[in-house]
């Protein structure tokens, strides 16, 4: 059973930044795509970047320019890089496949919050 782990966020003012971490117990070399949701009070779970196994990349544009997604194989590790960051990306970030038909269960997430 895969298990998600993810960590790294807090507490910061806007225009800080963040670098998240999201630990996988299982291998990811495998997985074709890996993504980082988000989900804030009161709203739907969204998709903010994905990246496949060859290192494409993909992201909402409500973060584009701003976060950067990598991943690390060999730590079977995905990142978030985030910087510039604004009031409207504080939410409980996760970690999970890029669709719906291969998520692994939720991990608990990590809170970020981003002050005014």
């Amino acid at each position: 059973q895969v298990q998600l782990v993810e960590s790294g966020g807090g507490l910061v003012q806007a225009g800080g930044s963040l670098r998240l971490s999201c630990a996988v117990s299982g291998s990811i070399s495998s997985i074709n795509a890996m993504g980082w949701y988000r989900q804030a009070p009161r709203k739907q779970r969204e998709l903010v970047a994905t990246i496949a196994t060859a290192g494409n990349t993909n992201y909402a544009d409500s973060v584009k320019g701003r976060f950067t997604i990598s991943r690390d194989n060999a730590r079977n590790t995905v990142y978030l890089q985030m910087n510039s960051l604004k009031a409207e990306d504080t939410a409980v970030y996760y970690c999970n496949t890029d669709r719906s038909s291969t998520w692994y269960n939720w991990g608990g997430g990590t809170q970020v919050t981003v002050s005014s």
